[in-house]
């Protein structure tokens, strides 16, 4: 799944309200870290998008699954990570197969 997907102009806005202190207090850290609210925002949905297991970690203990269902759902997410090392290519096994066609077949 690509996620540098470009649509054109197809820009949707996420709004959601919070109090004011609240919200004065997420700019000033910020601004402290030096980062934007969109860049902040972008990246969590990124992360999260990408399964980033920072996030899923954090966002898992907002959930309100049961410990039963949470650790079901740990287990099966590493049973699917393990399978996908045992089954598919890492980046440099797809490179090493791209140099050795290109050394069988120097036409191509």
């Amino acid at each position: 799944m690509s996620y540098d997907i470009d649509y054109g102009n197809l820009t949707k806005r996420i709004v959601f309200t919070e109090n004011d202190h609240r919200h004065a207090q997420l700019v000033l850290k910020l601004k402290y870290l030096r980062v934007s609210q969109s860049a902040f925002f972008r990246h969590i949905i990124t992360g999260l998008l990408k399964d980033d297991p920072r996030i899923l970690k954090y966002l898992d203990e907002l959930s309100p699954r049961s410990k039963g269902r949470k650790a079901k759902a740990t287990k099966l997410t590493k049973m699917g990570q393990q399978k996908l090392k045992d089954l598919a290519l890492s980046d440099g096994e797809v490179e090493n197969i791209f140099d050795m066609i290109e050394q069988d077949f120097p036409d191509l």
